[in-house]
């Protein structure tokens, strides 16, 4: 008996020699290498989790002594068989998984034993090899059943008989099947709720007629159509996810639903009311050729008008990107006044409209990034356009700047990349003298801001104040190298606070360049610059995360661990520097900081007479040589010079001695003095 101890309760279990684990009315036999299943275990289990294991056939006493069974899970065994009498002693069993085994030889004789379990609510069939033959055999006598899986077999069509008495069933999950054909295979299902069919192979999805489907993935197939019933019956449909298709055209959807998400990602959607070369597609129609059996119909959709007969009201989530618009038609969007979250990013949109006309007065976030727009257009007039957007992403676009007071209503904006745009930021006063003022983009006074973006935007220069008035956190100045060609001056509005600061590849390179002032800085990446020494002023600040990689960097401070960035850091970079190899005090002293992190460590490297070398195994003969190179080379001079200073003074001693005599007499016959006898 062990007993572990939880924070509010506590949890005994019990360890069986078949090394199964039985917790309060669980056992846990996964992995335990068990060829069938054991019968030592308590017989009030009602969950016996059997997975990753070899059973290879469920016979008719394996379950015998658990009546109480309410959940079986025999996932990734080699299960073959499943006896007609294995579930008799079960009959209370709610929940069966039996995926990634090999059903698919004894497929019929595992049926008789699976229609002899009149509660189960859940089964999982998932990986074994199954036909649609085989599953309609399977689940014929289920009709308890509410969620099914059959995902991961090798299905290829369904008709109206392979799920006809399933007339409980909730979910349905028929993912990353072969299926290209569905013939009214779900018309029988009346409380269907949830379908999955994404990852298989259907060239198209028409006379969608399923009012009480909730949630639809048909994600991952090769649909290029999607058209649902003209009937004014109302669809509970709430979420409809067609991404990843080849969709032509924007789908025709229910006149009538409660749809809340739309996903149409990645296809090949456009609008065809107005083409490039102006002329109008508004009264062009397309004719469907329906084909069944005998029977021929003939359906006539418009390209565009068709559309507009669909309640989107309801609509949340659309995300059209990565596709192929390049215009919205108009009124589009005016039809969505409930939607908070757009996505037309990686499209070819040239301009963007937003007016009145386009209530998106619930929109939170925007995303037009990666398109092809050289103008955003406002209507200044229009009240509040955008008075709930707290993203506004127009990255990797081809913008100069945006209109005047673009961000006046938006009273809730947090969040703006303007990143790989070519634009420059508005100063503070107008330059005297010019006639007409560059395009800038004004972020002055946007108190709500908090993160801005302006990463390979080709700034110039920063000087004024261009943030003045705002209360920036996270603002990323990477890949300009002209924007820091004065000091930080006009970063001063930020300095109380500003907690991420991204200069990567700015060609910073002066030590002068003053960060003192920005006491709440957390993350720092200086990478991609010219730093050849560290900067001084780093060493009052307490960050939590800086990045010196690809600069110039011999070495950095000895004292650095000491000082309140060494005490505050816990993740460094530092590959990628010309360090000295004889200089790596520094690199001993990182490497005894408690609780620092270098994130590049093994990548870190320095030069010793034009090799590189690894500061974790320097050879022993490098060393010795550093030793030299290192020492007080004042006690080294004094050292060398000592024997010479000793011998000229011995030598001086000796002349003296021997002259000095004749040293005496020159010097009194000179000075005039006579001498005593």
């Amino acid at each position: 008996l062990a007993v572990g101890w939880g924070s509010r309760a506590v949890t005994a279990w019990v360890m069986f020699p078949s090394g199964c684990k039985l917790v309060q009315s669980t056992a846990d036999c996964t992995g335990r290498w068990l060829s069938s299943v054991p019968g030592n275990l308590q017989g009030d289990t009602e969950e016996l989790l059997l997975d990753d294991n070899t059973i290879q056939v469920l016979g008719n006493a394996s379950l015998c002594s658990y009546h109480q069974l309410r959940h079986l899970s025999l996932t990734k065994n080699r299960l073959e068989l499943v006896e007609s009498g294995a579930f008799l002693s079960s009959q209370g069993l709610h929940v069966l998984s039996l995926a990634d085994n090999l059903l698919f030889t004894n497929y019929s004789l595992t049926a008789a034993a699976l229609s002899a379990l009149p509660a189960l609510r859940t089964l999982d069939l998932a990986g074994n090899r199954l036909t649609e033959d085989m599953v309609s055999v399977l689940v014929w006598n289920m009709s308890s059943l509410e969620s099914l899986s059959v995902a991961r077999n090798i299905i290829m069509r369904l008709d109206s008989s392979v799920f006809m008495n399933l007339t409980q069933l909730l979910e349905l999950n028929l993912e990353k099947n072969y299926i290209f054909e569905i013939d009214q295979a779900f018309e029988g299902l009346q409380r269907l709720k949830r379908l999955n069919v994404a990852y298989n192979y259907l060239p198209c999805v028409v006379e969608f007629g399923l009012t009480q489907l909730r949630v639809l993935n048909v994600s991952n197939n090769v649909i290029e159509w999607f058209l649902a019933l003209e009937i004014d019956d109302i669809f509970e449909l709430e979420v409809l996810d067609l991404s990843h298709n080849r969709l032509l055209f924007f789908p025709v959807l229910p006149r009538q639903s409660k749809l809340h998400s739309l996903l149409l990602k990645d296809n090949e959607m456009s609008f065809y009311q107005r083409l490039p070369n102006g002329t109008s597609l508004a009264d062009v129609t397309v004719q469907f050729l329906l084909i069944d059996g005998n029977s021929t119909n003939i359906t006539t959709v418009s390209l565009w008008d068709e559309i507009c007969h669909s309640n989107l009201s309801s609509l949340r989530l659309l995300d059209m990107s990565q596709n192929q618009v390049w215009y919205l038609p108009e009124g589009f969007l005016a039809q969505m006044p409930s939607l908070t979250h757009l996505k037309l990013n990686q499209n070819c949109l040239e301009t963007f409209h937003l007016s009145e006309g386009d209530p998106l007065g619930m929109l939170t976030e925007l995303d037009l990034s990666q398109n092809r727009l050289a103008e955003l257009e406002v209507e200044m007039g229009a009240g509040d356009v955008l008075p709930n957007l707290q993203l506004f992403n127009l990255s990797t676009n081809r913008l100069q700047g945006l209109p005047p007071g673009v961000f006046t209503y938006t009273r809730k904006i947090a969040t703006v990349d303007l990143s790989r745009n070519w634009i420059n930021l508005c100063p503070q006063l107008a330059v005297a003298g010019e006639a007409e003022s560059p395009p800038c983009v004004d972020i002055r006074g946007v108190e709500t801001l908090t993160h801005l973006s302006l990463a390979s935007c080709g700034l110039r220069g920063l000087g004024g104040r261009p943030f003045q008035g705002t209360s920036l956190m996270h603002l990323d100045l990477s890949d300009n190298p002209q924007a820091l060609s004065r000091d930080l001056e006009w970063l001063q509005d930020l300095a109380l606070t500003l907690q991420v600061l991204s200069l990567r590849n700015t060609s910073l390179s002066s030590t002068a360049v003053d960060f003192s002032t920005f006491n709440s800085l957390v993350r720092l990446d200086l990478s991609g610059n010219a730093l050849t020494v560290f900067p001084i002023s780093l060493g009052i600040l307490r960050l939590r995360s800086l990045d010196l990689r690809d600069n110039s960097l011999p070495a950095l401070p000895l004292d650095m661990v000491r000082t309140p960035l060494g005490q505050s850091l816990r993740e460094v970079y530092l590959s990628r520097n010309p360090y000295n190899c004889c200089r790596l005090g520094w690199w001993d002293a990182l490497q005894r900081v408690e609780g620092l992190h270098i994130a590049d460590g093994w990548e870190v490297t320095c030069s010793y007479a034009s090799r590189t070398l690894s500061p974790r195994a320097l050879p022993e003969p490098i060393l010795r040589s550093c030793r030299w190179q290192t020492a007080d080379l004042a006690l080294l001079y004094l050292v060398l010079a000592l024997p010479t200073c000793l011998t000229l003074l011995v030598a001086f001693a000796v002349i003296f001695l021997t002259l000095k005599q004749k040293l005496l007499k020159m010097v009194k016959s000179q000075c005039g003095i006579p001498s005593p006898y």
